[in-house]
């Protein structure tokens, strides 16, 4: 199998959808998708036509072997992707919204297989043969073993001289504290090239209020390039190139906002393999974004390339093709 262009590490989960609206507690029927922001990511860059591994630890169990099923479905290589047969795939349930605010969700994931990874999980670690290696704050809250593997992904990146992206990604519940959450996101990102926070999570990370202020944070601590996400309003972008905000694209009907975050990474880190610059990276980052706020589902909204161009060609929103 050829090598890929990228690499991703993370935990990859059933997703239980609501068929109705309401409180989780009175909804009888789900069904069934995909989660785990860095599995969103993988099948955003695989659909754009780019080679992705995923390092991953799925349960010997249905679900396990649905998810498996799905990313090969999406071409993603999976020779690093392990079966355990002591411990469950996670999953979660999601509400379903009909205003286009943040749905409920509740998480099943404490115990999980992917929890219990760790370096000895992959004895040859590939990260040398990838271009670029993706990395996110949700799974080095796992645990200390997938803290450690994570850390340990970063700095032989670095050391082959490949890219990291990393995208905070906060999730204050898997963490025992603010303070341990807060360094901890901060040094994976200080062995990051290209760092994507959104406003408020950049706003606690660093105590700067303004993106400008968030993005020359990371920059003095090593970043080559760094994109705020700012919702709405768009992205802001900063280099030693040079800086500045790419509008947001409006979204007439917002569907579900959850996984539109890894979309837009996918966006960004797709456009720079390709040797786009910093400020076209972002504008296709808002692109993908915004489509994905068009579906229910984490995955289902992340085009493909003919889709990916089809947008780009339109002068108006982003369309649903």
């Amino acid at each position: 199998m050829d090598n890929p262009d990228v690499i991703t590490f993370g935990e990859a989960m059933a997703l239980l959808i609501a068929r109705q609206s309401g409180p989780l507690a009175q909804v009888g029927e789900f069904e069934r998708a995909t989660a785990g922001a860095e599995l969103n990511v993988s099948v955003g860059l695989s659909r754009l036509g780019l080679k992705v591994a995923y390092i991953s630890s799925l349960g010997d169990d249905s679900l396990g072997h649905n998810l498996r099923s799905f990313m090969a479905s999406e071409g993603l290589d999976l020779r690093h992707v392990r079966m355990d047969e002591r411990y469950p795939t996670g999953f979660m349930l999601k509400a379903k919204v009909d205003d286009g605010t943040d749905p409920e969700i509740e998480y099943f994931r404490r115990g999980s297989a992917a929890s219990h990874m760790g370096p000895s999980d992959v004895p040859e670690l590939p990260v040398a043969q990838a271009r670029l290696l993706h990395l996110t704050g949700i799974t080095p809250a796992l645990s200390a073993s997938c803290r450690e593997l994570a850390f340990k992904l970063a700095v032989q990146a670095r050391i082959a001289g490949r890219t990291v992206s990393f995208d905070p990604n906060l999730r204050p519940r898997l963490w025992r504290s603010q303070a341990e959450m807060i360094e901890t996101v901060n040094a994976l990102a200080g062995m990051s090239d290209l760092v994507m926070p959104g406003l408020a999570e950049g706003r606690l990370l660093t105590g700067c209020e303004h993106a400008a202020g968030i993005a020359d944070f990371y920059l003095a601590r090593g970043a080559r390039q760094v994109v705020v996400k700012l919702g709405p309003e768009g992205a802001y972008f900063a280099s030693a190139e040079g800086s500045g905000t790419v509008p947001g694209l409006p979204v007439a009907n917002v569907v579900d906002t959850v996984g539109a975050g890894d979309g837009f990474a996918a966006g960004v880190i797709s456009a720079l393999l390709e040797g786009l610059p910093l400020q076209a990276a972002a504008a296709r980052g808002n692109t993908i974004g915004a489509r994905v706020l068009q579906f229910r589902g984490d995955c289902e909204g992340l085009p493909n390339r003919q889709q990916l161009a089809a947008m780009q060609g339109s002068d108006g929103p982003p369309g649903i093709n």
